[in-house]
């Protein structure tokens, strides 16, 4: 159900129940908890894309296995939830950057996941919906967090309450989405982007990702002191040797990521 292969230092996650939309089973979960957990212990891994098989993202909640669980009485306790919860914990918390390239509809947990993501690269034929409202549930998948940061407070109550799809132009003009590409070139201009991430200053990226993901968290003067920290680890990094000796001899630098 999920395809893992890393394309150089860029690793790539592919749901892969494309006769489901990409819905998210409880097994699913499973799988790409544990890819992530792999993906951060691997500091060859320098950047993490998520992106889906077939003409869906991903659907959201395997309202199969949903119904399922509410008929035996453990809709409650069947323990979706609580996997959920900790995988979008999991991808905004990953120490590198990280990538949606979403080639069709995001929708529910499917797009909160998503929005974890650092940046979300879709197809111009992707589109965009909560879906909570729609099943009587309000967004527990962190989208009342997300949300309002990438697009605001009030655009968030209004793509939450009303439970409308936005397509990929109304999605960027509103700043849920990074980009938009054409279908047939989602894939390389998305790989092209992801790779050179992961061929970027690794130690550097992971520093500035922790201190902006932490700066609400923070006055000016805290971020400073945080700043500061983070330099000085950063001015220990191979990255950055290699960075000043290509700046003196006037070329690009090879960052290892390190």
């Amino acid at each position: 159900m999920l395809h893992i292969e890393s394309q150089g230092a860029l690793r790539v996650l592919t749901f892969d129940r494309p006769e489901a939309r990409n819905a998210l089973s409880s097994d699913l979960l499973k799988e790409m908890r544990a890819a992530i957990h792999t993906a951060k212990a691997d500091r060859s891994c320098r950047a993490l894309m998520i992106t889906g098989r077939g003409k869906a993202f991903c659907a959201g909640a395997d309202v199969q296995e949903w119904a399922l669980a509410e008929a035996a009485g453990q809709l409650e306790t069947y323990g979706w939830t609580e996997a959920a919860h900790s995988l979008c914990a999991e991808i905004y918390d990953f120490d590198r950057p990280t990538i949606a390239l979403m080639n069709g509809a995001a929708v529910g947990a499917g797009l909160d996941l998503a929005c974890a993501c650092d940046f979300r690269i879709a197809s111009d034929a992707a589109k965009f919906c909560c879906a909570y409202t729609k099943m009587g549930y309000a967004p527990d998948c962190g989208g009342t967090w997300l949300l309002p940061k990438l697009i605001g407070r009030e655009a968030a109550k209004l793509f939450v309450f009303t439970g409308d799809f936005w397509n990929a132009d109304e999605a960027l003009r509103r700043g849920l989405i990074t980009a938009i590409y054409p279908a047939d070139q989602l894939l390389e201009k998305g790989l092209a982007f992801g790779q050179k991430l992961a061929n970027g200053p690794t130690v550097a990226l992971s520093a500035a990702k922790r201190l902006i993901n932490e700066s609400g968290t923070r006055n000016l003067h805290a971020q400073l002191a945080a700043e500061r920290v983070a330099g000085e680890i950063c001015g220990r990094s191979t990255d950055a040797k290699e960075a000043l000796s290509a700046a003196v001899a006037k070329r690009e630098p090879v960052f290892q990521g390190h």
